[in-house]
């Protein structure tokens, strides 16, 4: 997959633009649980007062907070608090005595540049000493409180003044080191305690001065319910917009990957397609390239988001409760071991899946396009069969891999299950033991839910892993293949003076693979003007002989000439283009009649189209259809006989007036009065160029300058149908088996 990421650079922009897109989705989906903590502990629990250090306090609830301070601690509140006159107003114009309507005289109220971290601590520390020292008094007098601090009662119901002239006389008499002894005893608790018992007592304070604690909670819950739901928004804008950007990119790729796939096999010889067949190559292009596409399209997200939300999850989880944190290790250490072992037993299957994909794309197009021989030889049964087979051998590998991840998920939600199970169970001890607040527990359990979901997450990526590797290296099979016949680095011209000179001098070829060559040194030369025909048994090397000229082969030994110049030091479409080509098989495009016509010659008049196709004999057949020249043509040209078929492909070559024009059996579909009419014509229509004939038909090539006679790829005759009639056994053979004796003598 590494050799595909040349086609990502173009869209490294995007890219870092969707990381970035992540990490802020990532960023809210990790904030909203630690808001939801903060409303039940806070909003619920503590009336929505956020800090140990009111906002405003009465001078007897400083002064009782001062008793259990150090000196430090007590310049720090002296410096954070400015007394003010109940009856003042604030900066708003709003008067003190609203938000505070208990408050009589002056009161105490909070600076704004304030270190709220440090005050909360001091304050926590002083409270709980203080809630220790009475515990202790009450524990001494045999449990009564004298109604300061009632067993069960709530922060709104302790009353400062009372507590204030409850203690202020006992602890006036204590000695300062036995207060700052308290003081040091309670720094060492836990800070949880410490935090909870602060607020506790804050919240009296806001009561001893009237304040709204209703409100307060209900605005605590409003702003942060309305902040979430901002974060909700933003992350699932961000969410969109990833999918926007990731699609782009996936299908920026994959289009950039036909492109390339497209242009390399445009460029492969016919040795290369010996090599990938057709179906591989289609599968490749299409179903391969999709592959990949789904996992930038998906993966790109699943790869840099999960792996955000483990780490951001773990860390969160962590800060909210070290102590089950041990919970989230086990779960990862489980989770990280289930996907391994699905990525070692599913990873190969992916890879075979693609070859079946193939096999199974090579059966149905046989069957599809041999329908008509198959129904005539009576072989559906067989060909149902095969495709049976190929198709039920890609079923079975891919239940295997969808059973394998069908376990895979069950098992996941049973961790997933048993790991909230384990938070429950441990956070209810701990809540009751005062180490974790109820909205942490549910905090943690929100963490552990998005660490599991994101192993969820990439346990999906394997999905896509495994078949888009596979994918990515058979389409850089293709994209790494070399094409063996190459135009060189400095192509040279053709002399203009030898116009259709065409000349083999000692040839040898050699298929790849193959123990012995297939031409045997082959030497002719065909002049300007003149019909050279070539005729032998099937495999003699007809064919190769036109494939050489054209160099869809490079010869491997011997030299082939045209214009006096060897093709493999010219450009492979400046050698074409002087060559009119007529395959075996008549190859349509689709489009129209005039379409396919002009596909070698796009430039040509009405006129030439029209002359070409006339001369080919085609003509009648196209004007006796409705639309004439603009009749459409179906792939392939499924729509036409093979005939006509056969004639269109030679009026294409026609039209394209080369200098030479190639013919490799490209008349055995007509009839014998369209040949030797179309011959006729043909024969005062190449106006000096050359024409090299394949042909089976000795009444075809009878006519031509010369004959080629090929026997097992090398030439055994050369000259015209009379003399080698007398003096080529294997032409004469040919001959009269095709011929009357009349003919013959």
């Amino acid at each position: 997959m590494r050799k595909l990421f040349k086609y990502l650079k173009p869209f490294v922009t995007g890219m870092l633009l969707v990381i970035a897109l992540l990490f802020g989705q990532a960023l809210c989906d990790l904030n909203l649980p630690n808001y939801m903590s903060d409303i039940v502990n806070v909003g619920i629990q503590q009336s929505g007062v956020e800090h140990a250090a009111p906002e405003a306090l009465s001078w007897e609830g400083v002064a009782l907070l001062r008793f259990f301070m150090n000196d430090d601690e007590k310049a720090l509140v002296d410096r954070a608090y400015v007394e003010v006159i109940a009856a003042d107003a604030d900066e708003n114009g709003v008067p003190y005595t609203d938000r505070y309507p208990k408050a009589g005289g002056t009161f105490l109220l909070l600076r704004d540049d304030t270190n709220q971290a440090e005050l909360d601590e001091a304050f926590g520390t002083a409270t709980w000493a203080l809630f220790t020292m009475v515990r202790d008094m009450q524990a001494q007098s045999g449990g009564a409180s004298g109604g300061l601090m009632a067993e069960g009662a709530e922060a709104e119901d302790l009353d400062i003044a009372l507590l204030w002239r409850g203690l202020q006389p006992v602890l006036s008499q204590l000695p300062p080191a036995a207060l700052l002894a308290a003081h040091d005893t309670a720094a060492e608790a836990d800070p949880m305690l410490i935090a909870q018992s602060g607020l506790t007592l804050s919240r009296a304070f806001y009561a001893e001065l009237g304040a709204d604690l209703g409100g307060m909670q209900s605005g605590y819950i409003i702003h942060i319910g309305l902040l979430m739901l901002l974060i909700a928004l933003g992350g699932g804008l961000a969410t969109v917009l990833v999918s926007f950007f990731a699609s782009r990119i996936a299908a920026g790729v994959a289009r950039d990957l036909r492109r390339a796939v497209f242009a390399k096999v445009s460029a492969f010889s016919n040795a290369e397609f010996d090599k990938f067949s057709t179906a591989s190559l289609i599968t490749r292009s299409t179903n391969d390239i999709t592959q990949i596409q789904m996992f930038l399209g998906f993966g790109m997200r699943l790869l840099f988001y999960a792996p955000i939300m483990v780490t951001g999850g773990v860390i969160m989880a962590v800060r909210k409760s070290a102590s089950m944190a041990w919970i989230l290790g086990l779960a990862c250490v489980l989770l990280l071991g289930l996907m391994l072992i699905v990525f070692v037993v599913a990873m190969p299957k992916f890879k075979i899946m693609q070859k079946l994909v193939d096999k199974l794309n090579l059966v149905s197009r046989e069957s599809l396009s041999g329908l008509m021989v198959i129904r005539a030889f009576g072989a559906e049964a067989h060909e149902k069969a095969r495709f049976a087979e190929a198709n039920g051998d890609l079923a079975k590998t891919s239940l295997f891999v969808n059973r394998v991840m069908v376990v895979m998920f069950p098992v996941m939600m049973l961790i997933m299950n048993g790991v909230s199970l384990f938070i429950v169970w441990t956070g209810a001890h701990q809540i009751a033991d005062a180490a974790i607040r109820v909205g942490d527990m549910m905090a943690f359990i929100q963490y552990a839910m998005q660490v599991i979901m994101s192993f969820l997450m990439i346990s999906m990526i394997f999905i896509f892993v495994p078949r888009a590797a596979a994918a990515a290296a058979r389409i850089a099979e293709v994209l790494a293949t070399e094409p063996t016949i190459r135009d060189p680095e400095q192509p040279k011209t053709f002399d203009g003076g030898k116009r259709g000179l065409v000349e083999f001098e000692h040839v040898n070829f050699r298929y790849e693979g193959a123990e012995e060559d297939a031409l045997h040194d082959i030497t002719f030369t065909a002049l300007p003007g003149q019909t050279v025909a070539f005729i032998g048994s099937t495999g003699s090397g007809k064919s190769t002989i036109a494939n050489l000229l054209l160099r869809f082969y490079d010869v491997t030994g011997g030299q082939v000439r045209l214009d006096g110049l060897d093709i493999r030091e010219a450009a492979r479409n400046d050698l074409r283009q002087r060559i009119g080509y007529v395959p075996q098989q008549g190859v349509l495009l689709s489009g129209t009649v005039a379409s396919n016509l002009k596909y070698g010659a796009p430039d040509i008049s009405e006129a030439d189209m029209e002359a070409a196709a006339t001369v080919a004999q085609a003509a009648e057949f196209i004007t006796e259809k409705e639309e004439g020249y603009q009749t459409d043509i179906a792939q392939g040209g499924t729509n036409v006989s093979g005939g006509q078929k056969q004639r269109l492909s030679i009026a294409r070559a026609l039209a394209k007036k080369p200098e030479v024009f190639l013919f490799d059996d490209s008349f055995s579909a007509l009839d014998f009065k369209t040949d030797r009419a179309l011959r006729r014509a043909l024969g005062a229509t190449v106006d000096g160029g050359t024409v090299l004939l394949v042909a089976q038909r000795v009444s075809t090539i009878m006519d031509a300058e010369r004959i080629i006679v090929l026997d097992e790829g090398r030439i055994v005759g050369q000259g015209t149908h009379r003399e080698l009639l007398k003096s080529c056994p294997q032409y004469y053979e040919i001959a009269s088996s095709q011929l009357s004796k009349e003919e013959l003598a």
